[in-house]
């Protein structure tokens, strides 16, 4: 029983099965189940498990128009912005970022005439100086997680 990248290998394994029970865990990394539990209560309590959620397919419930906005706000409106964001309910990522524009803003539509109305809608903000607005064709992975490294 080693506990060497304990941690490392218990995320990797809930990345293959988010719902897996912590004895199936404590099988597979070969611990106890208490270890387990300890183990996970910690990176719970340390914020790197922010909490356990399903793997939602948004084109296979109707949502299968994928919008990426690029906005220059008004520098000091930029927090009222990003939260506005943040707070539309078909936006799904919301990042502050440098270059060109401040925000980058992803959102998933059922169509690209409501996509149209709610982009229209956020760009009526006198705080938004400037929009681009590309729609994607193809979506090569998405909300993709990666396995952590292992050192053996």
């Amino acid at each position: 029983m080693t506990y060497e990248n304990l941690d490392a290998k218990l995320i990797n394994a809930l990345l293959g099965d988010g719902r897996a029970s912590l004895r199936s865990l404590a099988e597979e990394l070969d611990v106890s189940v208490t270890t387990v539990s300890n183990h996970l209560r910690d990176l719970e309590d340390e914020g790197v498990i922010e909490g356990y959620t399903p793997k939602v397919n948004y084109d296979a419930l109707g949502y299968d128009v994928t919008a990426v906005l690029q906005l220059k706000v008004e520098g000091s409106k930029l927090p009222d912005i990003t939260e506005r964001l943040k707070e539309e309910k078909q936006m799904i990522s919301v990042y502050e970022v440098t270059g060109d524009y401040d925000v980058i803003a992803i959102g998933k539509f059922t169509d690209t005439d409501g996509m149209n109305r709610q982009i229209k809608t956020l760009l009526t903000d006198s705080d938004i100086r400037e929009s681009n607005t590309s729609v994607v064709l193809n979506a090569v992975v998405e909300n993709q997680q990666f396995e952590l490294d292992i050192d053996q």
